[in-house]
């Protein structure tokens, strides 16, 4: 009897440690800026979306496979030190399985180690730059929002570049701005299109009349189409304050990208404007995004905006991979996200294998002013598939 027992406690034991071991619950941190820059709003936006996407694609129930999700917010306050600080407290003390940020590119790029010291997975979102998943980065970064080369190639595809098309840039002096001109340049090589000028200005500039002048005078004898390219973020508002500068006395257009809604409202100064957008509410056409419109306006009576969308589409890829991975060891997380697809508000997204940033749809628009509508409407000209553009591959993630 002592021995049957003896041999049935150890059989148990070994079942136990054979056995994979559930947390009864998965923390998740939200590590955005939400104090000391002027992009706090997109955190905002951000976290509402997450929130919103866990809702829905759990059920309401906040729990995946028995386990239950716990949300844990960190403010980086838009400094690369502190990022660092409070994402290592994350997967340190808080014991965070997956982090989830940040709002800054040059912020987001600092943490980028630490996701590899602690051997966990950070999930990049809204930061935009494709240095964040380049040759800084590692094969626990995975990127859900839009990249520089997205917005950028979609962009020149929007002005329907040829040999007889000039443009002059203006971008931030930091990641974001200088990825993105890059990018740009990259997707008009090929086209014969010809960037005569670049203007890069600090982070919180609000008076771009002496980079508006350069401008012009670098483009306006020019023979053929004459455009000057916005490429911002934040809330300085150079497009309409060089619209009000009248650079169509000199035959140049503007253009620029998508923003968030409030932004947006400047854009009634270009009507007919040409550009391309990551995201408008009322672009998409499916059960998600009916869904996002739907209970944003309900709840918070307005539109979900740029990041909202961003955000619930970082919740939704968390889920499934929850739901689909073996088990919760990162290494089974990594290898169950690498090339998995899921649905968003903007449809089918992608991880791409190589580099685990999202492979996405981009919309091409051109501005319509509504009297009806507080902000200028970007009217969808066409859908710009992934297979249009040719995004570059940031780095070979072994997984």
């Amino acid at each position: 009897m002592k021995t049957s027992i003896r041999l049935l406690g150890g059989a148990l034991a070994a079942a136990l440690i054979a056995a994979p071991v559930l947390a009864d619950t998965v923390k998740i941190t939200l590590i955005h800026g939400t104090s000391g820059s002027s992009l706090d709003v997109y955190s905002k936006q951000d976290e509402i979306g997450f929130k919103m996407g866990l809702e829905y694609a759990t059920n309401n129930t906040m729990e995946v496979n028995g386990h239950k999700i716990e949300l844990i917010h960190k403010d980086t306050q838009f400094k690369p030190d502190v990022a660092r600080a409070v994402l290592a407290e994350a997967y340190g003390d808080d014991d965070a399985l997956i982090a989830v940020g940040g709002t800054s590119s040059g912020v987001t790029k600092a943490m980028l180690p630490i996701a590899k010291q602690y051997k966990r997975i950070l999930i990049v979102e809204p930061a935009v730059a494709d240095s964040l998943t380049g040759k800084d980065s590692n094969r626990y970064v995975f990127k859900t929002s839009r990249n520089s080369s997205q917005d950028m190639q979609a962009q020149a595809l929007s002005l329907n570049p040829d040999k007889d098309l000039y443009v002059a840039t203006l971008a931030q002096d930091y990641a974001f701005g200088r990825d993105g001109i890059e990018a740009f340049k990259s997707a008009l090589k090929d086209s014969g299109a010809t960037v005569v000028d670049e203007e890069y200005v600090p982070l919180k500039t609000t008076d771009y009349t002496a980079a508006a002048e350069r401008m012009f005078a670098a483009l306006k004898d020019k023979p053929g189409r004459k455009v000057i390219l916005i490429y911002v973020a934040g809330g300085s508002d150079p497009l309409s304050k060089i619209a009000g500068m009248d650079p169509g006395r000199y035959g140049i257009e503007l253009s620029a990208g998508g923003n968030i809604l409030p932004a947006m409202v400047s854009y009634k100064a270009v009507p007919g404007m040409l550009g391309a957008t990551y995201y408008y509410y009322g672009i998409p056409k499916n059960p998600i995004n009916d869904w996002l419109v739907t209970e944003h306006e309900k709840r918070y009576s307005t539109p979900p905006d740029f990041f909202t969308a961003g955000g619930m589409t970082a919740a939704l890829a968390v889920v499934k991979a929850l739901k689909e991975s073996p088990s919760l060891k990162t290494d089974d997380l990594i290898k169950t996200m690498a090339g998995m697809s899921w649905d968003t508000p903007k449809g089918e997204m992608i991880f791409r294998a190589s580099d685990h940033q999202a492979m996405q749809d981009m919309y091409a628009f051109k501005i319509k002013v509504d009297p009806n509508v507080d902000w200028a409407v970007p009217e969808l000209v066409r859908v710009i598939k992934p297979s249009e553009m040719d995004i570059p591959v940031g780095r070979e993630n072994k997984n």
